[in-house]
């Protein structure tokens, strides 16, 4: 069910909160974290819903949505949803669109809705802060989650995310690469147990996801870390093999392949936003690999 409050308050909204909890039973007490999503434009609200909603069931919680609607109105104004049910996975979703000067005080807004002794975790899923911790948003929040894949600039996005770090940042592209990087370590571990000379990279210009890779690659060997444009595949080469690991563009299925050795065929999609938010959720400390990553981009040489 979704109910529309046009032209509202937050006490409005807030006590039809109430009441639909009362009319249908449900209680905050099972809710573990209260999710914050501040998208910035109106193309991003439902997919980022649709992903809340799936990490959810994970991770029952409050879902606030808070966007600009129209900065140029010239009277501030709050327009509001509440989804609950069917709509609103295991919580209910409280989207708030902004007009006007209100849609500088995205944080203000939010606040009231904010549940009582639970972590407050914030994601921006496309334009993002320079610096997570320091927006107002951010500030509220223990864990801090952005998404480069969905920037102007990808690459350009994922590199500056070290110089606005602070603990508690994470991105989704690092969270897109989970299965990759434990493959690839796996694959290490056996025979012959040399080190790794060299790696490359290739992929899409716009994948983040791959440049990140390529930054903990660059933090885990002494040897070159190259990034080109083309097939997606990485190579890692030491004295007696080589190591590839690749998929399809659009494809489900990888190969492994190494030198002298049958190929391995394992299952490798690419990770729709949902299950990187219910990774991502899972924890709120500091991930200081990720945070070693984003120090290792600098090492990689792009051709």
């Amino acid at each position: 069910m979704i109910v529309d409050l046009p032209d509202t308050t937050t006490s409005d909204v807030n006590r039809r909160l109430v009441a639909l909890r009362e009319e249908g039973g449900a209680v905050t007490l099972g809710r573990v974290l209260t999710l914050v999503i501040a998208p910035d434009s109106e193309s991003m609200v439902e997919e980022s819903i649709e992903a809340a909603n799936h990490a959810s069931r994970e991770h029952p919680c409050r879902v606030i949505l808070v966007t600009p609607k129209d900065r140029r109105a010239a009277e501030p104004r709050l327009d509001a949803e509440i989804r609950v049910g069917a709509d609103s996975g295991a919580g209910e979703v409280v989207v708030l669109r902004l007009s006007g000067a209100l849609a500088n005080h995205a944080d203000s807004v939010v606040i009231p809705f904010l549940l009582p002794d639970t972590p407050v975790v914030a994601w921006w899923p496309d334009l993002a802060p320079a610096s997570p911790a320091q927006d107002p948003l951010g500030r509220l929040a223990v864990r801090r989650i952005t998404d480069a894949t969905n920037a102007a600039d990808p690459l350009e996005a994922i590199r500056s995310r070290l110089d606005g770090y602070t603990p508690g940042d994470t991105d989704l592209s690092w969270s897109r690469i989970t299965y990759w990087r434990a493959l690839l370590t796996a694959a290490v571990d056996l025979a012959p147990h040399e080190p790794i000379q060299s790696a490359m990279l290739s992929g899409l210009a716009t994948e983040p996801a791959l440049d990140i890779l390529a930054g903990w690659l660059a933090t885990r060997i002494d040897g070159p870390v190259t990034r080109r444009v083309g097939e997606l595949k990485v190579e890692l080469r030491r004295e007696s093999e080589t190591i590839t690991l690749q998929r399809p563009q659009e494809g489900i299925t990888a190969t492994l392949s190494r030198t002298n050795r049958p190929d391995a065929l394992l299952p490798l999609a690419r990770r729709e936003p949902r299950d990187c938010l219910a990774e991502d959720l899972r924890r709120i400390d500091a991930d200081e690999i990720y945070h070693d990553a984003l120090h290792g981009l600098s090492k990689v040489k792009y051709v």
